[in-house]
């Protein structure tokens, strides 16, 4: 593995979102003294915070898988995620509605979904439900060490007996047909591939290898942190500044000060020099690379996955049928992957997300309050609208949004709002997201693995990248492993370790149960 060369005393991390705050603490962990530059008022990057009418609003990432790798971050300097955070599992993981009227309960418990199953789909498909977890685990063992936490110098790296492994599981062909051998219900299998949307591929084209990430959400597991996402964000910044960084916020980023193939200093907008011995980029690519005076060549321009519109409301009441996580699917399925990636039109029937964090903890919202959270996938700025024209566009698509609530059963959901944050791709725009679009970089294979936009920038020998841009990929916990691999580049994997295997770290996840 490449590693930064030279001395690596103090390095500076600029972005406090889960990315840069893995990173703070593995480097931490590893005897690094560490700098935290922030552009905002506090920790969180996409997982930020906003209080709207004391409505506490989460404005990223709403679901939690596989939260041991933020443990691992935790225990990289004696600490610990339990310790800091209290984490809920969720039961059901999420509620899928369909819109011939039926619904499912989705059970990270075995036993608990082949049941579910049974009920909905009858007992052959609850035998492939069987069949199909059992592939979910095995695929995740064959890609996880291997594809996934892993730096890759080379697609040479490929070459190893895990990718044949990969290959006789059938990760090479397509995720919905690899699904469909499991499963024949239409609906079964819309589940287990939706979440190939937020790697930003249809499933009908995704690999199967995709498929490990309905292993994180449908066996692993879901989670909720008490105080919502923004708390695990929160908890890491309290961590690392107990460990020994210098956390500054509203600390924005202007230039980097370069000699001799090394960055040797970083200066603030209000004029501060920092100087450092490495540095590791957590912003935006498109950020990172214009800080850098350069961008990477590629043989075919970057392709970015469909960005969302988003409506957080806060209400005066809530809907019994919702869980706290529902997927509301509509009739339409390989239209609606045509209108977000090929077509660049408005979803014309709509899936969308709606989580209801007040489900688990009430304080989230005023007395008698309830915050409701819809997410709407939409194109991108480069293939549908453009971020401009979102400024009339956004309006009016909250209200066909609204209307849709309505007629899928949240009756009276207009009337019951009393605080509301609406957030398009003009919005994402202004927040420094390539193409409108919070998703970043799509997992096309040509931008999967070893080649993804690398973590190392040719011709700046102590800059590495992290971040959903950069490998692993998009999710929350790519992002944290994305975390610990720029760290390892800068330490070489020497630091200190924990002792501490998978499985010990995962109980102590456990705990929180």
């Amino acid at each position: 593995m490449r590693t930064v060369p030279g001395p690596s005393d103090h390095v500076v991390v600029v972005g406090a979102g889960l990315s840069g705050l893995a990173c703070a603490l593995h480097l931490l962990g590893a005897g690094r003294r560490v700098t935290v530059l922030e552009r905002d008022a506090g920790p969180g990057g996409r997982a930020g915070r906003v209080d709207l009418g004391g409505f506490q609003v989460d404005t990223g990432p709403t679901v939690l898988t596989m939260p041991h790798l933020a443990d691992e971050a935790f225990a990289a300097v004696g600490d610990s995620l339990r310790r800091r955070v209290e984490l809920m599992p969720l039961h059901p993981a999420y509620r899928a509605c369909f819109a011939d009227g039926s619904s499912l309960d989705v059970h990270s418990d075995g036993e608990a979904m082949e049941a579910e199953v049974r009920r909905f789909a009858g007992p052959v498909a609850a035998a492939g439900y069987r069949a199909l977890r059992q592939w979910l685990e095995r695929l995740y063992r064959a890609q996880m060490r291997r594809f996934i936490d892993t730096n890759f110098d080379s697609p040479v790296q490929l070459l190893h007996p895990d990718l044949a492994r990969l290959a006789a599981l059938g990760g090479f062909g397509r995720l919905d047909g690899r699904i469909g051998r499991f499963l024949p219900d239409d609906r079964l299998r819309r589940v287990f591939s939706f979440q190939a949307l937020y790697a930003g591929v249809a499933p009908g084209r995704a690999l199967a290898a995709y498929a490990v990430i309905a292993y994180m959400d449908t066996v692993a597991g879901v989670w909720f942190p008490k105080g919502g996402m923004h708390a695990l964000p929160r908890a890491m910044a309290d961590a690392a500044a107990d460990a020994g960084a210098d956390l500054r916020w509203s600390a924005e980023v202007s230039t980097l000060e370069r000699s001799a193939g090394r960055v040797r200093a970083v200066r603030l907008a209000s004029g501060e020099r920092i100087p450092c011995d490495a540095v590791v980029l957590t912003c935006e690519l498109p950020a990172a690379y214009r800080l850098l005076g350069r961008t990477p060549r590629r043989p075919a321009r970057l392709r970015h996955a469909p960005s969302a519109v988003v409506l957080h409301a806060g209400t005066d009441r809530t809907w019994s049928h919702l869980a706290h996580h529902t997927i509301s699917f509509g009739a339409a399925w390989e239209r609606t992957f045509d209108e977000l990636t090929r077509s660049g039109e408005l979803m014309s029937d709509p899936s969308l997300l709606i989580t209801r964090p007040t489900a688990h903890d009430p304080a989230l919202a005023p007395p008698g309050g309830h915050l409701h959270y819809v997410l709407a996938p939409c194109p991108n700025t480069t293939v549908g609208p453009s971020a401009e024209a979102w400024r009339d566009l956004g309006p009016r698509y909250r209200d066909r949004l609204v209307g849709e609530l309505e007629r899928r059963g949240l009756d009276g959901f207009a009337d019951s709002v009393r605080e509301e944050l609406l957030v398009t791709p003009l919005d994402w725009t202004a927040q420094g997201h390539a193409a409108g679009s919070p998703f970043s970089v799509a997992h096309t294979f040509a931008q999967t693995g070893p080649f993804r936009p690398r973590n190392l920038v040719r011709g700046v020998e102590n800059v590495v990248l992290a971040g959903c841009g950069t490998t692993p990929g998009v999710g929350v916990p790519t992002v944290l492993v994305s975390g610990k691999l720029a760290a390892a580049r800068v330490t070489g994997g020497t630091g200190r370790r924990t002792g501490a295997t998978h499985g010990r770290v995962a109980e102590r996840v456990e705990g929180t149960r």
